[in-house]
């Protein structure tokens, strides 16, 4: 794992690693499948790679550096929570961090939050439950509120170009993370946790940059297939966005190669790390189908990746979150400490 680590330093986050092992899915029987296949960028070498596309980021340098810590949020007894910023692809990017009290250094998460309007976001919002749960675990807890939300700075393109700059800004943490030098972080360990749309961030990180984080977590996600997630939140909510999306980069059916270069499915053989998905039965908001699609691919590429399912939870769990967490933190330890 160190070796590994290493090199995928700074610059060009690039790697390709050999895949692990298959994981399962906990609660609840498997289903017949098919899987898709995954591949490499579909781009021909003689064309132009679209910069909108995980091959155009999975080719690009990657910058984060410049964490800062500023106002003290709260305090409790077992960490202290303060804003933060740090610099990631040129952005301004602000932040919350939970510092465990004690001796460090402590392992460091990297937590995506799930969609929230940026008008009415405020930093920190979205993951307040796990935020304070891990720190209490003694790992410093670094939410990125991502660009275009809070205090970070603006990307007027990142919505009609897929939000792929959130990705950016999940990788940009961690490098700022590893480039920090405080006494209380140990850039060597590092997780990552997505919640629903963050979900979707966590799929785009581990194909665009392989050995940056040690082991991921994805509670309740969206679909790995952009169209999905565009058909079911925007365009059939009659949201504008959807028809700025078709007018630039064209429809599924008018550009099928710009879909495929923008979905993580094409390029789930380059994943290095476990990945841990949570999944309530009876989510409406992201349909349990679209996960078991996504892990399907994940375990035909042979990758390690496991599946829970959690019997009439919701969206946003509720009664059985405590035990999603347990599971979690269980996960997190095996592979962080």
């Amino acid at each position: 794992m160190r070796l590994r680590k290493l090199a995928c330093v700074a610059a060009g986050v690039t790697l390709l690693l050999a895949g692990g092992c298959t994981g399962g899915e906990k609660e609840g029987a498997r289903e017949s499948r098919t899987p898709p296949t995954s591949g490499s960028p579909t781009t021909k070498s003689s064309s132009p790679v679209d910069p909108v596309s995980l091959p155009a980021h999975i080719r690009r340098e990657h910058h984060g550096s410049g964490l800062r810590l500023g106002t003290v949020l709260a305090r409790t007894n077992a960490y202290t929570s303060y804003a933060v910023t740090y610099e990631s692809d040129g952005l301004t990017i602000s932040g919350l961090m939970n510092i465990p009290e004690g001796e460090g250094p402590f392992p460091a998460l990297v937590l995506a939050h799930g969609y929230i309007d940026p008008a009415v976001y405020t930093t920190g919002r979205g993951l307040a439950r796990e935020q304070d749960r891990l720190a209490r675990e003694g790992y410093v807890v670094l939410h990125t509120d991502y660009r275009n939300h809070a205090r970070s700075d603006k990307d007027p393109d990142n919505d009609v170009n897929l939000r792929l700059g959130y990705t950016e800004d999940v990788i940009g943490a961690a490098l700022a993370l590893r480039s920090s030098g405080r006494p209380e972080i140990d850039g060597e360990r590092l997780g990552l946790l997505g919640r629903s749309m963050g979900g979707g961030v966590v799929y785009n990180t581990l194909v665009v940059a392989p050995g940056l984080f040690d082991a991921a977590v994805a509670f309740a996600p969206v679909s790995a297939r952009p169209e999905e997630n565009i058909d079911h939140f925007q365009r059939g909510r009659g949201d504008p966005i959807a028809a700025e999306i078709d007018a630039r980069h064209g429809t599924p059916e008018e550009n099928p190669e710009f879909w495929r270069n923008v979905s993580p499915l094409t390029f789930v053989d380059r994943v290095t790390e476990p990945l841990l998905i949570h999944h309530g039965t009876a989510d409406d908001t992201c349909p349990l189908a679209w996960t078991r699609h996504t892990v399907a691919a994940f375990e035909a590429a042979g990758k390690d990746v496991e599946l829970r399912t959690y019997a009439g939870e919701g969206h946003t769990f509720g009664p059985r979150w405590p035990e999603s967490m347990d599971a979690t933190t269980a996960f997190f330890e095996r592979h962080l400490r």
